[in-house]
C-alpha cells in the first residue's frame, strides 16, 4: 500500500484532509487515520470487512470500521453483529465495542472513507479516499489468496468487481443496521463461515 502514499491523487487528498482538520471538527483523531492498516498490515490480512465511513459522533470513531473505543456505548449496528457472533457460534456478547482483538488477529476493519466531519455522514465522501480503497481493495485481491472479503449492505457489495473470486471468498448480504439487519444480515452466519474457509486452506481461525 505505500506506493499509494507517493502518488498524485494521494497528495492532493492528504492537502485536503490537512486544511479540513485546521477548520472543522473532523473524526477520527488524525494520528488515528490510517489505524486499520497499523493494526493489520498488508502481510498479516486474512479477513477485510468493508464499512462505508467512520462514525461521527464525538468519542467513537478510532479508524476501524464498526468499531469503537473501549467505554464506548456500543452502537447499533454492531450490537446486531454480536447478536449475529453470539447466535452463529454460541459466543457471550462482549461488554467492550472495541475489534481491535480482530484487527490482531488478521481482519482489516476498512471504511472506504477514512475521515468524516463531526455530525455529517458522508461529508468526505468523493474527496479521494475511494481512490486510496479501492486500490487497497485491488492490491489485497491480486496480491493474496485465500482472503475472506466481507461486503454487508450494497455500498459495500459494490466493490465485489475489484476481487478476484477466484482466489477469495466473498461474503455479501444487508448491511447490520437496525433498518436492514432483518433482510439477510441476522441468521447469515459469516462468522462461522470465515472460519470454515481459513481453516480449509490451512489458516488459524478468527477468534471473533
Amino acid at each position: 500500500m505505500n506506493e499509494e502514499f507517493s502518488k498524485p491523487y494521494f497528495n492532493e487528498l492528504k492537502s485536503k484532509v490537512e486544511e479540513v482538520y485546521k477548520e472543522e471538527s473532523v473524526f477520527p483523531a488524525r494520528e488515528n487515520i490510517l489505524n486499520a492498516f497499523s493494526l493489520c498490515p498488508p502481510d498479516k490480512i486474512k479477513v477485510v470487512i468493508l464499512g462505508q465511513d467512520p462514525y461521527h459522533s464525538e468519542g467513537q470513531a478510532h479508524g476501524l470500521s464498526f468499531s469503537v473505543p473501549e467505554g464506548t456505548k456500543i452502537p447499533p449496528s454492531l450490537r446486531n453483529i454480536y447478536k449475529e457472533i453470539k447466535s452463529d457460534l454460541g459466543q457471550m456478547i462482549p461488554e467492550s465495542g472495541n475489534l481491535e482483538r480482530w484487527s490482531k488477529q488478521g481482519v482489516l476493519l476498512l471504511n472506504a472513507t477514512l475521515t468524516v466531519e463531526s455530525g455529517l455522514p458522508g461529508s468526505h465522501q468523493g474527496i479521494g479516499w475511494e481512490i486510496f480503497t479501492d486500490e487497497v481493495i485491488s492490491k489485497i485481491s491480486s496480491k493474496k489468496e485465500y482472503v475472506v472479503f466481507i461486503l454487508w449492505g450494497k455500498f459495500a457489495e459494490s466493490k465485489s468487481n475489484l476481487i478476484d473470486n477466484n482466489k477469495h471468498l466473498i461474503l455479501t448480504t444487508s448491511h447490520p443496521s437496525p433498518f436492514s439487519a432483518h433482510k439477510g444480515f441476522l441468521g447469515c452466519k459469516h462468522f462461522s463461515k470465515t472460519n470454515t474457509y481459513l481453516t480449509s486452506h490451512g489458516l488459524k481461525e478468527i477468534e471473533w
